[in-house]
């Protein structure tokens, strides 16, 4: 399939989805369809249509939330956080909502994932280099991930930085299964979003899972 068709099919996932009564789960399912057809469609060039649809799925994944999500469901403010990120948009309402949540508390990696994404994204570098430096030290967590997000808060060594994001990259071109089967590397176009402004933002090797 092409992306444009890629993109297609997952707006017509969403489009027979929305008119339900739309439980929590069904809402999230809502939101994942909006994301594929986000990152479909930014895979496409098509950038106005994937900011739209990347912009309703965060919307989607925070009304879920709102609808009675278990109180450790990190995943949702995170998938809108890397939404409102790829949209170009202002992510601190969606990081805000994670760290009123408790993300920064949490016991779980996904949790301290959530904080330390969330505390990029309000400008709090310190608090962050000291979550993600929580993440380094499990054997549950990726630590390539750990390393980027440890070298974004800390915001001085872009060699290590790039180290990290392309052990990333090369982890996602392993990888046969990704959320609603659209194979984009997101967590990377997600840390070099947070990386842009920082200066820490590199040129990425060619990748077919990349715009």
């Amino acid at each position: 399939m092409t992306w444009a068709e890629r993109a297609q099919a997952a707006v017509e996932r969403y489009r027979a989805g929305e008119s339900r009564d739309l439980d929590q789960r069904q809402l999230t399912q809502l939101g994942n369809a909006a994301w594929a057809a986000g990152l479909c469609c930014l895979m496409d060039g098509r950038r106005g249509d994937a900011a739209e649809w990347l912009r309703r799925a965060a919307d989607r994944y925070r009304e879920s939330w709102d609808a009675g999500a278990p109180a450790d469901s990190w995943g949702r403010p995170i998938a809108a956080m890397k939404a409102l990120l790829l949209a170009g948009d202002d992510a601190g309402a969606a990081a805000q909502w994670a760290l009123d949540a408790g993300a920064e508390k949490s016991e779980s990696p996904i949790g301290r994932y959530a904080a330390t994404l969330a505390l990029l994204v309000l400008g709090r570098e310190h608090d962050a280099l000291h979550v993600a430096g929580t993440l380094r030290e499990r054997d549950d967590f990726p630590r390539d991930v750990a390393d980027a997000l440890a070298e974004l808060a800390a915001g001085e060594n872009r060699v290590e930085y790039a180290v990290a994001v392309e052990s990333i990259l090369d982890s996602f071109e392993q990888r046969t299964d990704f959320l609603e089967d659209v194979p984009v590397a997101d967590t990377v176009l997600v840390l070099q979003a947070l990386a842009a402004p920082r200066g820490l933002a590199i040129d990425l090797p060619a990748s077919p899972l990349l715009p």
